[in-house]
């Protein structure tokens, strides 16, 4: 039976984005071809009780912590150990699935690269991690027998930017999870979610993601207010997310704009409420200046809400017809786009109506048959 190691690290490290993209990926490869590998899940570093327990197999994890054994494996691009020590003898295949590829003395070697927003965007990550990525990335793919690509897209930019051959590259889309994401229409369950974050009674246009340049928040509330002061718009800006970096500037125009009651920053959204908070939104705004794949995208249209995004990377790929594009680094245009989305409620119900129908493509039994076809390609 062939023997594959997945590194789960970014399953258990992160909560929303890349660990939701992997956890759901090898949750569905469990499910669907669990008999057909030898299946290993590999994690950098020591992981809690609860952890072991949640995870779908058994972890294989390093005695050394996470910082030092990317101290060990990137930095200082040493060859050990590794990760074939940690995962309990030799392998066929090892998936690195978070733009870094170990050592390993597998037969063959996947790498997953989310996308290259580290290359176009600097301050898309802090200047120590945006060194780290311009080094180690780069030398990771190089490495690699094979490339994985959230989207059509970031697959584009690698043959692109480092001219990585097509044929070596597969796309695995993210997906979502259809029996939670889903249209919401309990009226208490609506009303307990605005209570929650304190969100209030008013229609709003939710905003979600880590607070940070490349999400294009600060445009976002320039346009919400310019939209205000056209039309007199009775909606709340909700933007929910926890803070990352470079983030002054997003809470520093509300004040100079005056809109502290009209802007809302509840903080992280727990992943339990994310339906209800989607689906009591009168549209999700994601004007973002450039994404791997957009995986909240999905999930609002698959809860039959509307999307306002840009017109930029993998965004079209992500929202389909159920999505009103514009050039997200145009305030203006994003300014046009709430209005029309806030006062044009045919307008909404088609979207919701396309968006449904196109978020129902992305399962995460598609992906994982996806994933199966990148690593039949690559074994011998």
């Amino acid at each position: 039976m062939t023997t594959i190691a997945i590194d789960y690290t970014p399953a258990i490290r992160q909560q929303a984005g890349i660990g939701r993209i992997v956890r759901g990926q090898v949750q569905a490869l469990i499910a669907g071809h669990g008999q057909e590998y030898d299946l290993r899940l590999f994690v950098v570093g020591r992981v809690t009780d609860a952890e072991r327990r949640a995870a779908p197999l058994p972890l294989h994890t390093t005695p050394i912590s996470e910082r030092n054994m990317v101290r060990l494996w990137h930095r200082l691009d040493c060859p050990w150990p590794r990760v074939d020590w940690f995962t309990g003898g030799p392998l066929d295949l090892f998936h690195a699935t978070d733009f870094v590829l170990p050592p390993s003395n597998a037969r063959r070697k996947i790498l997953t690269v989310h996308d290259l927003a580290f290359l176009f965007y600097p301050d898309a990550a802090l200047p120590s991690l945006h060194h780290y990525l311009n080094v180690v990335v780069p030398r990771s793919v190089r490495r690699a027998d094979h490339i994985i690509a959230d989207s059509h897209h970031t697959a584009r930019d690698l043959q692109g930017q480092w001219q990585v051959p097509a044929e070596t590259i597969s796309v695995v889309q993210g997906a979502v999870d259809h029996s939670r994401f889903r249209p919401i229409t309990d009226p208490a369950r609506l009303a307990a979610v605005r209570q929650r974050y304190g969100i209030g009674d008013r229609p709003f246009i939710l905003g979600l993601s880590r607070l940070e340049p490349r999400k294009n928040f600060v445009r976002l509330i320039e346009a919400f207010h310019q939209a205000r002061q056209e039309a007199r718009l009775p909606h709340r800006l909700v933007i929910g997310g926890s803070k990352g970096w470079l983030y002054d500037a997003i809470f520093a125009r509300v004040q100079e704009l005056g809109l502290e009651e009209h802007v809302h920053f509840p903080g992280f959204v727990a992943d339990e409420d994310l339906p209800a908070l989607y689906a009591a939104a009168e549209f999700f705004a994601y004007p973002s200046l450039y994404e791997g794949f957009g995986l909240p995208i999905v999930e609002a249209l698959a809860c039959g809400t509307p999307v306002l995004t840009g017109d930029n990377s993998c965004l079209p790929e992500a929202g389909g017809p159920g999505a009103l594009y514009v050039r997200a680094e145009e305030v203006e245009s994003i300014a046009q786009g709430i209005l029309q989305l806030a006062q044009d409620e045919q307008l909404r119900i088609r979207l919701r109506e396309a968006g449904l129908a196109h978020a129902a493509q992305f399962t995460w039994e598609r992906s994982a048959q996806q994933l199966v076809a990148a690593y039949t390609k690559v074994l011998p």
